[in-house]
């Protein structure tokens, strides 16, 4: 009884962990941001401080982390160092908070961490569609403006775009990814179904070009993976679900759903993807002059002020990367990247945990057309990728999936041996 006690306990924990990472667009700035997960992290860590521990470090860990500090090191060079200062200092605080996810994790069960993403996806979901239905409300039902901004509504051009807990309709779906190919690999159960239609009409509604490109690519792939003709009844639920929500928003919500789905794909040969082309030019000629090690982290958009008067990111990441810590600075991430991707396809049990590989994809994909420099979605999904490595090795899985004999306990320095 106790032992069932204790595993409620710990589910409910990371239910609460999971979600407030989700709630990116509440938070504190003072100078950079203070978020609620961060102050839940805090707050756990000060009740469990006498058995914290940074153990078991994955090869992919190692190179984020050399990455990190290469990059955050070429701001020493950078003709705007409080950027880069900015930059490090939020890179500390992430990474601070990744190992105490990673503690929060560990001995709990795989079943306990996948049913918490589960729930934690759902209240992301329902949250940000109670946020878009009151924002709408709040507005009248009248969608004319440009960035004007209600609740989890943002008006973009006269589209009514959800962006729900988060700051921008971009970043929406990248922030559902995870729980999008958790629900989508595991629909057996109908929260699981429930969960897999939230995220298909929350992601429709944020209209995100990029964003529902990266959704039909893990949709492709789930198929290409698991026996496309064994699926056709879940592409039939696909598309009937489709459907059923279209005939809502155009029917009842009086969305002229077609109109704006047309409008979008005139605009992207008219605005140049959003004006990312014209950036993404600009940052492959910083490149190209600062060949090496960059202009500097997170120089980019004072850059772009300076000499295009307006501060902005690049809507790349690899192309952020190139440009502000140059090839030395790319190749780390790129070194991360394989080693955990071939971590998981390594995994002696990897047909059990497709989700995190198609997850890995849509994150790697999205992160062509968005800034992601330090984001936290990216740091929990590698905490839940490292924890459910751990869970799973065995004697004679390959090197690089093995964790490095490493171990730094706050009981060890009270004489404790960490367990």
């Amino acid at each position: 009884m106790d032992y069932k006690s204790s595993d409620l306990k710990k589910q409910y924990m990371l239910i609460i962990m999971f979600f407030l990472v989700t709630l990116t667009n509440f938070n504190l700035y003072i100078g950079f941001s203070i978020k609620p997960f961060m102050i839940f992290l805090l707050i756990y860590l000060l009740f469990h401080l006498s058995t914290f521990q940074i153990r078991k470090l994955y090869w992919f860990e190692v190179f984020l982390i050399l990455f990190y500090l290469f990059y955050c090191y070429t701001g020493a060079f950078s003709r705007y160092p409080a950027s880069s200062i900015r930059i490090l200092l939020g890179f500390s605080i992430l990474i601070v908070c990744y190992f105490i996810m990673k503690f929060a994790m560990e001995g709990v069960t795989r079943n306990i961490i996948e049913r918490s993403i589960a729930i934690a996806g759902i209240l992301f979901n329902l949250t940000s569609l109670g946020l878009y239905v009151i924002g709408m409300a709040s507005l009248g039902f009248q969608f004319q403006g440009d960035r004007v901004r209600s609740f989890g509504l943002m008006l973009d051009r006269d589209y009514p775009r959800l962006i729900g807990s988060v700051p921008d309709p971009n970043f929406y779906i990248f922030y559902n990814t995870l729980f999008f190919t958790y629900f989508l690999c595991n629909r057996k159960g109908s929260i699981n179904k429930v969960g897999l239609l939230l995220c298909i009409l929350t992601n429709f509604l944020t209209f995100s070009r990029g964003g529902l490109l990266a959704m039909f690519l893990i949709v492709a792939l789930y198929f290409v993976m698991n026996n496309p003709i064994a699926q056709m009844k879940l592409l039939f639920g696909f598309i009937t679900s489709t459907l059923l929500f279209g005939y809502i928003l155009i029917y009842y919500l009086k969305f002229d759903v077609l109109g704006i789905i047309e409008s979008r794909i005139s605009d992207f040969s008219n605005d140049g993807g959003s004006g990312r082309f014209v950036l993404w030019e600009r940052a492959w000629d910083y490149f190209t002059s600062h060949f090496l090690i960059g202009i500097g982290a997170y120089n980019f958009p004072d850059y772009n002020e300076l000499y295009h008067g307006e501060n902005i990111q690049v809507h790349n990441m690899f192309l952020d990367i190139l440009s502000e810590s140059g090839i030395f600075g790319f190749l780390l991430f790129v070194i991360f990247l394989f080693t955990v991707g071939l971590s998981l396809i390594k995994h002696p049990l990897v047909k059990s945990n497709t989700y995190l590989i198609l997850a890995l994809i849509g994150i790697v994909f999205q992160m062509m057309s968005l800034s992601l420099i330090i984001n936290e979605m990216i740091f929990m999904y590698l905490a839940v990728v490292s924890v459910l490595l751990t869970h799973k090795v065995r004697s004679n899985d390959t090197k690089l999936l093995k964790p490095i004999d490493y171990q730094i306990s706050y009981s060890s320095m009270e004489g404790r041996e960490g367990s």
